[in-house]
């Protein structure tokens, strides 16, 4: 069984390269944060703030949310309904990060995280994958990439989405959801003791994945030598 953690800030780059990478390697690949999105998506449409702590988690027993792999691609429901790329645009990104910081919240998806990986050779990216979720996969990594690379990367992705955004927004936005998520009480955005780090501000897309296969690789054989 094959543990990895990808975690870093958002518009590092981890989605795309977790899921190129599960490709090569034949393995489950699961978005957690595209969970917590679905969380933010099912609170706003109830009408409630994010900031609402009670509120929120008063909310949470009426969420129906299930998850399958259709083709090796994860899909999630909502109410069931598949939420597709409507939990993709910058709004709902802040009540991600918004409701991430409850640790109910937390708790409610925690165990579906944790299940599928003791029975599935996975990699998962998020921002405590490596510290919370996953304490003890065989590999970690932290992506990691500057600011304006993050918020051009971002930017382009919402635009092939047909989503508007501007860059500077983009920008001002993921410095403000940088500074709750690293902030929180609960499982902050912080690397992992064992974290192998990687700045793939100057790496294409498959120079990423390549550098990663390549750390996953040593890793292992890191492993079974002990």
């Amino acid at each position: 069984m094959l543990n990895i953690a990808i975690d870093g800030p958002s518009g590092s780059g981890k989605s795309s390269l977790a899921r190129a990478v599960a490709k090569k390697l034949q393995i489950i690949y699961v978005d957690t944060g595209a969970l917590y999105r679905t969380v933010g998506l099912y609170i706003k449409r109830r009408g409630i703030d994010p900031s609402d702590t009670a509120e929120v988690i008063a909310a949470l027993p009426d969420l129906s949310l299930s998850m399958t792999y259709e083709k090796g691609e994860q899909h999630i429901y909502l109410e069931g309904q598949d939420v597709g790329d409507t939990i993709r645009t910058p709004e709902i990104a802040m009540y991600a990060s918004k409701v991430s910081a409850i640790p109910e919240v937390r708790a409610f998806l925690l165990d579906t995280q944790r299940s599928i990986a003791e029975k599935n050779s996975v990699i998962m990216d998020g921002r405590d994958i490596g510290t919370v979720i996953l304490p003890n996969a065989n590999v970690k990594i932290f992506l990691t990439a500057s600011n304006e690379a993050r918020a051009r990367r971002r930017v382009a992705e919402l635009h092939e989405k047909g989503i508007e955004a501007t860059y500077e927004d983009i920008l001002r936005d993921m410095a403000l959801r940088d500074e709750n998520d690293r902030t929180r009480a609960v499982a902050p955005a912080i690397p992992a003791e064992d974290a192998v780090f990687l700045d793939n501000s100057d790496l294409t897309a498959e120079e990423t994945v390549t550098a990663v296969l390549r750390i996953i690789a040593e890793k292992t054989a890191e492993k079974s030598e002990k």
